[in-house]
């Protein structure tokens, strides 16, 4: 794992590109030590070792609290950062943590306000598959989809129903959209070629009902 998918990402600066890069080439130099020792199908031990010996495992490490903080609200996050990152320079004696899941948070639609967004005018504000289409995000339509439900029923019978629906609005691709069947019943269609993989479906699905693979290619 390298790169954003395993979490790499300062979140204090809101920089992630350095760390993506720099675990590539420390996988890659895994990889290219096993291959010249004619090594297969193992570990690559060598590659954590050396993520725990670089600058990039030192300024992850500062930055660790960061999130725990700022998840305690605007001004109270704002204090203990303070408190971390610029009197201490993040080394803290103290590791914060999470203690739920991001799934965990989500509220039922009826203790909600619905939210009425303004149409994007395609000048400061733009719609979503303007920005799909512009981050060049191309998969073959007829590969198999890589978002899974475990459950085919969940999305109408539980997302929507309690919920409202929201894998329509928290993924920033449209990649799942609720259409009309022609009894007037409702049905989750998945969009997969929009995806940009940010996996958001995958870590705020309420019943944690979808299940993002690895694509095809």
């Amino acid at each position: 794992l390298i790169g954003c998918e395993a979490g790499f990402l300062n979140a204090s600066r809101i920089k992630g590109s350095h760390a993506a890069i720099k675990s590539g080439m420390m996988a890659a130099e895994s990889v290219f030590a096993a291959l010249n020792e004619n090594r297969q199908f193992d570990e690559l031990s060598s590659y954590p070792q050396a993520f725990e010996q670089s600058w990039l495992h030192e300024e992850l490490h500062r930055a660790r609290n960061f999130k725990p903080s700022m998840s305690k609200g605007l001004l109270t996050g704002t204090l203990l950062v303070g408190i971390d990152q610029v009197l201490l320079g993040g080394k803290a004696p103290w590791t914060m943590h999470h203690t739920h899941a991001d799934h965990e948070c989500l509220k039922p639609a009826a203790q909600c306000t619905p939210i009425a967004y303004p149409k994007p005018d395609g000048k400061l504000t733009f719609d979503r598959l303007s920005s799909v289409f512009i981050s060049n995000t191309n998969h073959a339509e007829d590969q198999p989809i890589h978002l899974t439900l475990k459950d085919k029923s969940v999305p109408v019978k539980v997302n929507l129903a309690e919920y409202a629906g929201p894998e329509a609005r928290y993924c920033p691709a449209g990649v799942y959209e609720f259409v009309k069947n022609d009894d007037n019943t409702e049905r989750l269609q998945i969009n997969a070629q929009n995806c940009v993989h940010c996996k958001t479906c995958d870590i705020k699905d309420p019943t944690q009902n979808i299940v993002w693979v690895t694509p095809e290619g």
